[in-house]
This record gives structure tokens, C-alpha cells and sequence, in this order.
């Protein structure tokens, strides 16, 4: 492969600016039957996927030329009044009736919850207001599912799904007008609750090979004869089956008795069955890492279906993957992502606060440096995700499928998300671990590699499809080279592949001059856009020059490696990665102009990309040390890096920074966690995320009162003072008895006193009991052990 690979370079060379007919009469045809010969064969459904949604800002990062101008010219995603009117109203209404300790004790979510999301169109936000719906904007949506994550996982699973890939959609881009007209109304009002049944016990990743079939028949539906199908499945795994009252179903069609077509197997069809349908089965419960939103399995056998129960009616038989794979590469971008970022930010608000309060060896721990590199990686992977999460879905506002960039969100968002709540774990110690309703974070823990697994598991998601979808459609020539081989007309055949061919010669030749250019020079002669902030103008340069180099070697490793490169997923999963850090540091440099410019969101930008940076040349060089051409790679390392290696970690400095900005309470801490819910102090018996940031905002008096204090006896007391809320009422009692302290200090110091107390107690329970079968006023709390720290039984 790759001597031929050589001399299809050298031929190319040689006849690069030779006259076209010339080059077309004596290369092309050659070079045209060798292309037939190699490139891989393609099943009708690895074709769908591959055509399926668009191409967008990660064409750009595939050209080595990124137009940053054009980026920040898609203008910054925004809400109208309507949507921020709802988000600020109905969405925090919404969270304030639910408690996720409390649904974890009734297994649901409560009564008052799904009326009101009923009631007020929650489950109708794609839909169109013809027919009843909120007609939100993508934007509009994330923000949702995002700020309902913030404060409950199956709160936002019950809105997300309906939302999502689902019933509601697939009729709006593929439903008949009848169907529209029925169900939309229903789905809108909430009448119905929909799910989609997709993956089977023996389908999970490969979606497409489901064993469930429907037989194309007669058979007869309310008293007279109809063509239908005749369906059985299993299916497992899915979302509100168990209070469904409409199951989507997609399944494998048979028709051997012609009955629709000359076809006897068309495909994949989706349809839609109402729940309560004769031989529908909703099984029992499936618990996903103890979530409490509704999932279970579904079964049929030989149930009869009209033919108008079909999505699209007849004529879209057998065209069901096409339709879901052009639905989830919006959903991708949208659902999952949203929920990591909600998550996050529940996270980084209640672990930072608890970081600047918390007390040990007489100071934060939140000043101990190790704990400090934990919430650099906290705040700055929340910064970064939320950027990626609010672009993807600006890029669906504008008319967008974006299939690639959707499935760099959803794994690197949730694999982030993961990092950002470990993170948080380890800084919590032994409050993090002790389940109960005083424990913010424990249901994130849990829950959070229920993200990393649906809608594509991350390890399939990486090595298989981000590269390997992005090969082939975001580069600029390839997929014209693909249909040029599949061309009937040979004189056009000729004609598009000789284009798309030299076209590929000049763009890698392009590519590898600029490269050694760039690499020279340092990226320093890149060009930044006009528009672009001077300060972040080198990153605009660096991530050009890694553009350039991911061009390079995605040229490189097709061109060594053909169709091989296809079943060598690692190569494939690292170029993958480099895309994917291209595009999380874009959407970095985005959200910083979008943002305003805020210096504050320095330290966070300054973090994100320089992790960014290194996490792509940790990806570029992986491919060059693992590439199966060992001259070449050499030759393209001294190429593409002659002066070294540039990138190198965020420094301790930095990190610094970033921390003490998320310990810091103010207007720019909360543009970090924006629109997330934070419940009132009072709400559900005392919130352990309102007590924090209730002590949180009151910690900059209290230094005060301590730096005023501090060369009195009573200052040195103070310092003393054993950690508890008994000590420190009996020390204020005694300095306001002295007049050492004013009244107001008194209060405000007792407020500290009494909410830092709460914060760092934990839950506990009667020995014969299970924490599930609590309920949140019946558990006590324990002191908890501080990070590092263990207590001995």
C-alpha cells in the first residue's frame, strides 16, 4: 500500500501542471481504475450515517486554513423574550417542585412535576406553536436541559427525551400531514408521552444490525382488511417506556410478497404504536446506576400494525436509519451535552464554595495547592464545555446537521463532565461519598457514565466515527474523489476525479509547504482574524498551525493506509482527538469574543486552550509515533515540528488563578454558572448548594472581622478554636459580651458559623435500613472527613 501510495504521489507530482487533457489521457484513467480497485466497500447503512447532517466549522479545521473571521461572524446565540422569560420563570418553577434526594426515595419524579411540565409545554418545545408548541430555538432548548440538570438528572431526562430523538421530531421532518395534524397537538399538550425503541439485547452499538422485523402483510385493523406489517421485537434500554403511552419502534423490513415494492428486504422503518395497542408490551423497570428517570424494555410478538402507523406513510419504508441518523445528528448536539454541562455547573458551584469555606490546619483547603489544581481543572473544563455545548447548538439555530461536531460534544462534553465530577469527589473527601440528601454531588458521581454510554457509547464514538466520518465528509476533496469513482458517466468520471484528484495533489502540496513554514516560524507568521482579541491572538496562530498539521496527516495516513485505516481505530481515534481539541479550543476563542471579552474569563480561556493545545500535539505526535511508515513519520515529524515540541501543561501559576476566581463570589463567578439553579435557602428542608453560596457571599465580611481581630486576645482565640459549632457560639458569646464584636459581626459571624456547619455535616440512617428507604427529614448527619483525611472505624 504503501509503495503505491508513492508512486501515486510521485505520478501526481510529475503531472501536477501538465496540461489538463494530456494528464486526463495518460494518468487519470489509471489513476481512476487503481481508485476503483482500493477504496473500501461501503454497506448501504455506513452510507446513510456517512451522509447524513452537514458539514460546518469542522470542514474549516479539516482545510489546514481555518477562516477564524467567518467563526466569529456566525454572531453569539441569544434567546428572544419569550424564551428568557421562560427559562427565568417556568423553568425555575419547575425546579423548584423537585428534590433529587426525594425522587430517589419515590422512584419518580413527583405528581405536581409532570402536570406542570404538562401543563406549561414542556414536552412541545421543538414543536411548531401550529400545532400547539413552544417553537424553541436549538439554543433555547439546550438552556432547558441544561438548567434542569443543574438540578435534578431525571428532571431532565423526562424533558430531554420527548425533546430529543424521539416521536416529536421524526414526524416533523418526515411525518405525513395526517399524522402531524393528530399527533403533534397530543404530544405538545403532553396528552401523549412519548419514547423511541431503537437498541436491542444483540444491536447496542450497531444500531443498524436490529434483529426486530416486521413482515409486510394483510391482516385487519378496526373490522376490514389492510396492508400492515407483522411485527415482533425486543428491545431494552429505553427512556419513559415505562409511562409511554406512544412507542416509537424502528425495526427491519420484509416483504416477500411484494406486497410494497420489488424490494423484498427495504430497510429500516420507524413507526409509530400507541402503547396500549393489543400484544404491546411495556416491561418492568430498568434502573441505570440508580437514576430515577423512567427507562425499561418494550416486546411484541406478531403484532399486526397498519401500514399508516408507519412514519411518512409507504413511501418511507425502509428509510428509517437515513431519518434517524439525520435526527441524532442534531440531538447529539443538544441533549447530552446540555445535561453534562448542567451537571457541571451544580458541581463547580457547590465544590468551590465548599472549597473557600471548608477549614483545615487553620486555613481553606481551597488555598492548599493541591486542591487548588483540582478546581483549575474544574472550573477551566466547565468553561470549555459550556463553550462547546452553546456553539453546537448556535450551528443547529442556523440550519445546520452537524453530525461531526455533534459527536465531538457529546464525548468530549460527558467525558469532561466525568474528569470535572471526579475532580470534585476528591476535593469533598469523605462528604463526597456518603449518600443522603446533604450530598450535592453523589447522584453526579453515580450517574455520570449513563451519559458516557447512550446515544453512542465514547469508545466507539472515538475511535469510529468523529475521524471517520470527518474524513471523509468535512475534507475538501475526498468524498468528491468517492463519487467520481462511482460514476456511471466515464467521461465524467474522468473529468471529476482528475479535478478532485490534482485539486488533492496541490491541497496536501500546500499543506506540507505551509506546515514547514509554519513550523519555522513558530506559527507566528499564521494569520489572526481582525476581529479576533490581541490577547488570544498566539492561539489563534498555534491552532492554525495544528490545522495545518492535522490536514497533513489525515492526507498522509489515507494515503499510506487506504482503506486499512478504516480497522486501525487508534490512529483513527487520535486524529479523531486532534479534531476534536481544533474544535473545543474554536469554540474557547468563540465564547470569549461572544462573551464580551470579560478579563476576569482570562485565566479560564488562558487554561482551556493551553490544555487544548497540548491535548492536540499529544494526539498528532501519538499518530506519528505509532504510524506504520517509520521514514515517512520521521520525515514528517522534522517537517511539522523542527524546532520541537511548543505546547506544554497550563502552569501551577495560572491554575492558581482559575481557582481563586471560582472561589471569589461576584457577578463574574456567575457568569461561569449561568443559569444554573441554585433553590432557595429554605426549600426541601435546606439546600446544601443555597447554604454554600449563602456562605460563600458572606465569607468576605467574615475575613474582615478575622483581619480586624487579629492582633487581639480575643483574635488569637479565635485562631484556636476547636472546629465546631458548639466552640465557636461560646466564643461569641464571650467577644460580645466583651464588646470585642459589634452585633451585626456577631450575626454575621454566628450565620457563617451555623451554615458552614451544615454544609460539611453528612447524612446517616438506621442500621437496617438502605439510604433509598429514607426519606430526606428521617437521615442524621456526621462530621465529614476533609480531603486526605480518613477516620478510623
Amino acid at each position: 500500500m504503501l509503495k503505491i501510495a508513492l508512486l501515486v504521489a510521485l505520478l501526481g507530482l510529475l503531472l501536477l501542471f501538465a496540461p489538463g487533457p494530456a494528464r486526463r489521457a495518460l494518468l487519470t484513467p489509471r489513476l481512476l481504475a487503481l481508485f476503483n480497485r482500493i477504496l473500501p466497500t461501503m454497506s448501504d447503512t455506513e452510507r446513510d450515517a456517512l451522509e447524513a447532517g452537514t458539514t460546518w466549522w469542522d470542514a474549516d479545521l479539516f482545510s489546514g486554513r481555518p477562516d477564524w473571521s467567518k467563526l466569529l461572524a456566525y454572531g453569539r446565540a441569544s434567546l428572544t423574550a419569550e424564551e428568557r422569560h421562560f427559562l427565568d420563570h417556568d423553568v425555575e418553577r419547575l425546579c423548584e417542585l423537585v428534590n433529587d434526594w426525594e425522587t430517589q426515595q419515590e422512584q419518580d419524579l413527583p405528581a405536581q412535576a409532570w402536570t406542570y411540565m404538562r401543563e406549561h409545554g414542556f414536552l412541545g418545545m421543538i414543536i411548531p406553536k401550529q400545532y400547539g408548541g413552544k417553537q424553541f430555538s436549538a439554543y433555547m432548548h439546550s438552556q432547558v436541559v441544561m438548567k434542569l440538570s443543574s438540578r435534578c438528572s431525571a428532571l431532565a431526562v423526562s424533558v430531554m427525551v420527548p425533546n430529543s430523538l424521539g416521536p416529536a421530531e421524526l414526524l416533523l421532518h418526515y411525518g405525513t400531514e395526517e399524522q402531524k395534524d393528530y399527533y403533534l397537538p397530543r404530544l405538545a399538550a403532553g396528552v401523549e408521552i412519548p419514547c423511541f425503541a431503537l437498541t436491542s439485547p444483540y444491536a447496542g452499538s450497531d444500531a443498524a444490525a436490529i434483529p426486530d422485523l416486521g413482515v409486510a402483510c394483510m391482516g385487519m385493523h378496526e373490522g376490514r382488511p389492510t396492508l400492515g406489517f407483522r411485527l415482533s421485537w425486543n428491545k431494552r434500554y429505553i427512556t419513559l417506556a415505562p409511562v409511554a403511552t406512544l412507542l416509537g419502534l424502528a425495526f427491519q423490513t420484509s416483504d416477500p410478497d411484494h406486497l410494497l415494492s420489488g424490494d423484498d428486504t427495504p430497510g429500516i422503518t420507524c413507526a409509530l404504536i400507541p402503547a396500549s395497542h393489543d400484544g404491546v408490551v411495556i416491561g418492568r423497570r430498568h434502573h441505570p446506576l440508580n437514576a430515577v428517570f423512567q427507562n425499561g424494555p418494550t416486546s411484541g410478538q406478531d403484532v399486526f400494525i397498519p401500514i399508516d402507523w408507519v412514519i411518512g406513510g409507504q413511501a418511507q419504508v425502509g428509510k428509517g436509519w437515513r431519518m434517524l441518523m439525520e435526527c441524532l445528528a442534531a440531538g447529539r448536539a443538544i441533549s447530552l451535552p446540555s445535561s453534562s454541562v448542567g451537571m457541571g455547573k451544580m458541581a463547580v458551584r457547590g465544590t468551590s464554595a465548599y472549597a473557600a469555606v471548608r477549614r483545615q490546619f487553620n486555613m481553606p483547603i481551597g488555598k492548599f495547592e493541591g486542591v487548588q489544581e483540582a478546581l483549575a481543572r474544574m472550573g477551566a473544563n466547565l468553561y470549555l464545555m459550556d463553550a462547546a455545548r452553546t456553539l453546537a447548538a448556535h450551528a443547529v439555530d442556523l440550519g445546520e446537521k452537524p453530525a461531526v461536531i455533534s459527536a465531538i460534544v457529546k464525548y468530549h462534553v460527558t467525558e469532561r463532565g466525568r474528569a470535572l465530577v471526579n475532580d470534585g469527589m476528591d476535593i469533598l473527601g469523605g462528604k463526597g461519598i456518603c449518600i443522603g440528601p446533604n450530598n450535592f454531588l453523589a447522584s453526579a458521581y453515580q450517574q455520570i457514565p449513563i451519559a458516557i454510554t447512550v446515544e453512542g457509547a465514547n469508545i466507539l464514538t472515538r475511535s469510529l466515527i468523529i475521524f471517520g466520518q470527518g474524513a471523509i465528509r468535512a475534507h475538501p476533496y475526498v468524498l468528491r474523489e468517492m463519487a467520481a469513482v462511482g460514476e456511471s458517466d466515464h467521461a465524467k468520471a474522468l473529468r471529476d476525479f482528475d479535478a478532485a484528484f490534482f485539486g488533492h495533489v496541490g491541497f496536501v502540496l500546500g499543506n506540507l509547504a505551509r506546515g514547514l513554514w509554519y513550523g519555522l516560524g513558530g506559527a507566528r507568521l499564521a494569520a489572526v482574524p481582525a476581529a479576533g482579541a490581541p490577547e488570544l491572538a498566539p492561539y489563534y496562530r498555534a491552532l492554525t498551525r495544528l490545522s495545518t498539521a492535522f490536514a497533513v496527516m489525515t492526507d498522509m495516513s489515507m494515503f499510506v493506509l487506504g482503506g486499512e485505516l478504516k480497522r486501525r481505530e487508534r490512529l483513527s481515534a487520535r486524529l479523531g482527538d486532534v479534531l476534536s481539541q481544533l474544535y473545543l479550543a474554536s469554540a474557547v476563542l468563540k465564547r470569549y469574543e461572544d462573551d464580551g471579552r470579560p478579563p476576569a474569563d482570562l485565566p479560564y480561556a488562558h487554561w482551556a486552550l493551553q490544555d487544548a493545545l497540548l491535548k492536540a500535539q499529544q494526539g498528532l505526535t501519538g499518530v506519528l509515533e505509532n504510524f506504520p511508515a517509520r521514514v515517512l513519520a520521521a520525515l514528517l515529524r522534522v517537517l511539522l515540528f523542527p524546532v520541537g515540541l511548543p505546547h506544554r501543561p497550563p502552569s501551577d501559576e495560572l491554575g492558581s488563578a482559575v481557582a481563586h476566581a471560582m472561589q471569589t463570589a461576584g457577578a463574574d463567578r456567575e457568569r461561569l454558572l449561568a443559569d444554573g439553579h441554585v433553590a432557595s435557602e429554605g426549600s426541601h428542608g435546606g439546600d446544601p448548594l443555597a447554604c454554600a453560596e449563602r456562605a460563600l457571599a458572606l465569607l468576605p465580611d467574615v475575613l474582615h472581622i478575622e483581619k480586624r481581630l487579629k492582633d487581639t486576645p480575643e483574635g488569637a482565640a479565635l485562631r484556636h478554636l476547636p472546629q465546631s459549632l458548639h466552640a465557636m457560639q461560646q466564643w461569641l458569646a464571650a467577644a460580645k459580651a466583651a464588646s470585642s464584636v459589634s452585633c451585626q459581626e456577631h450575626n454575621t459571624l454566628l450565620e457563617f458559623a451555623r451554615l458552614v456547619d451544615g454544609l460539611i455535616q453528612v447524612d446517616d440512617f438506621p442500621p437496617a435500613a438502605a439510604p433509598q428507604a429514607q426519606g430526606g427529614g428521617a437521615a442524621h448527619r456526621l462530621d465529614d472527613e476533609p480531603a486526605g483525611e480518613s477516620r478510623a472505624a
